[in-house]
């Protein structure tokens, strides 16, 4: 029996899941609900290259099902890598990063039909046969070179008038060398023949120095502010500092390659381990396109490590043959400026369906000075890491000496929820203000969540699921 995978969340069913590559929302006729498609890229073993995994979801992201691969090296190249996922000429195209020994290149894979992806999987999972690869849509131009990791999203029909509706496409990549890589921005008109506008610039203080920073796995998408009731681009950009990731967000409005900032760059996660997250595209039908602006929804690697880290160190591949999770989907709004993320809607029904999976959720008064404190209990109840919420902090402890800790607004509100999912803890507070994603590896397993408040803290109310 696994005691460390996770059932709610995406891993790989053997081998290392390095980063989500691309996610896809597709309207099933045969489903009540949209199916989720995540794509990821992992290596079947540690001495293998890179490639495409891909799992689904119908109705809702959390039954996971293992689909046949999408896509994986070919002659001459040394590994394929993460990029983007959208529907296109009735199917789905998958762009992805060509590796070889000299070069980068943004490639295409094309699908005519999502529904034919999950059928008649292999037992080992190799590549299916409804991808078509259709070759280099980006390698070099206007002096950029070695492109890689691209973002791609719907265009708008008139930037001057976002309410007009899209057309066409936006891509994001990257470029350079790796140890000073750029942000360029690019447009298409039919996907395939793509035109550089320049490197991304900011006016206004982005809240780093792009000069300074090792920027990957630039992501943009769009959400309207439900205070001013404008449409803003969110810019996802995962910053490498000392073998570290650190995944920020800067709200603002993208010009041609022009960023003019609205919020500087704020952590998109402040717990242990989450990077190079990933947006949501849409096909056509999907029961979200009609208010896709007023919501998103994002996945994240559960790693904090950068490039080259080994992730055979985790607890999970000794013991079961697997390494690297992806975070639940979040669904995110926009407060003036601020991003909001809580779980994806049929959360506690999934983890009640769960054989393993432990939630709580309390509506809590907690003056500053008080404290209400969970415990993740391991299978002889002893605590494997403690949350505490101060009314002003918030803090996720593995007891190892190095807590993550986030401050908390005082219009914030004191509400707490926390999913344990095998070795994954994610924990939402202040509304979802704050989020804050963890791996840990209680021995045995989680047993429970134990809850306490301490001098004026007050729970008002609490559910559990799993328990």
């Amino acid at each position: 029996m696994s005691v460390f995978r996770p059932e709610l969340h995406i891993t790989a069913e053997s081998g290392i899941l390095e980063a989500a590559a691309g996610v896809l929302r597709h309207a099933s006729p045969d489903a009540d609900d949209d199916t989720w498609h995540v794509f990821y890229q992992y290596k079947p073993s540690p001495d293998e290259p890179s490639r495409w995994g891909h799992a689904a979801s119908e109705s809702n992201p959390f039954d996971w099902v293992e689909c046949n691969d999408a896509v994986a090296p070919a002659a001459g190249e040394t590994g394929v890598r993460a990029g983007s996922v959208v529907a296109a000429r009735g199917g789905v195209d998958l762009y992805f990063t060509s590796v070889t020994e000299s070069d980068t290149s943004v490639q295409i894979a094309h699908a005519d039909d999502l529904e034919e992806l999950c059928d008649d999987v292999n037992e080992d999972y190799s590549v299916s046969a409804a991808f078509s690869r259709r070759g280099n849509v980006v390698s070099q131009g206007a002096g950029f070179t070695r492109f890689r990791s691209p973002c791609v999203v719907p265009d708008w029909l008139d930037h001057s008038d976002r309410d007009r509706g899209q057309e066409g496409w936006l891509m994001l990549a990257v470029t350079g060398p790796a140890d000073s890589p750029e942000i360029v921005v690019l447009s298409s008109g039919d996907g395939t023949s793509w035109k550089a506008h320049g490197a991304l610039s900011f006016e206004g203080d982005p809240g780093f120095t792009p000069a300074e920073e090792c920027i990957v796995a630039p992501r943009i998408f769009r959400l309207r502010d439900e205070v001013d009731g404008q449409i803003y681009d969110v810019l996802l950009i995962t910053l490498e500092r000392n073998g570290r990731d650190e995944t920020v967000y800067v709200t603002g409005t993208l010009r041609g390659s022009h960023f003019e900032v609205r919020t500087p760059a704020q952590p998109v996660d402040r717990g242990h381990d989450f990077s190079r997250p990933r947006t949501t595209n849409y096909t056509n039908g999907s029961s979200e396109i009609p208010t896709r602006f007023d919501r998103a929804y994002i996945f994240g690697s559960m790693r904090s490590s950068g490039r080259g880290a080994d992730l055979t160190t985790e607890r999970n591949w000794e013991a079961e043959g697997w390494a690297g999770a992806l975070s639940l989907p979040r669904r995110v709004t926009l407060q003036d400026g601020r991003l909001f993320q809580t779980p994806a809607p049929g959360l506690p029904d999934a983890v009640s369906e769960a054989r393993s999976a432990k939630l709580w959720t309390g509506i809590c008064e907690i003056p500053v000075g008080s404290s209400v404190t969970a415990e993740i209990l391991d299978a002889s109840g002893e605590p494997t890491a403690v949350v505490t919420h101060r009314g002003d902090t918030i803090e996720v402890d593995r007891l190892d000496g190095a807590p993550a800790v986030s401050d908390l607004h005082d219009d914030d509100e004191d509400a707490i929820t926390i999913i344990v999912d095998g070795s994954t803890l994610e924990v939402f507070a202040g509304g979802g203000a704050v989020t804050m994603s963890s791996r840990v590896w209680p021995e045995g397993g989680c047993s429970g969540i134990r809850v306490r408040s301490a001098d004026d803290a007050l729970i008002h109310g609490e559910w559990r699921r799993g328990d």
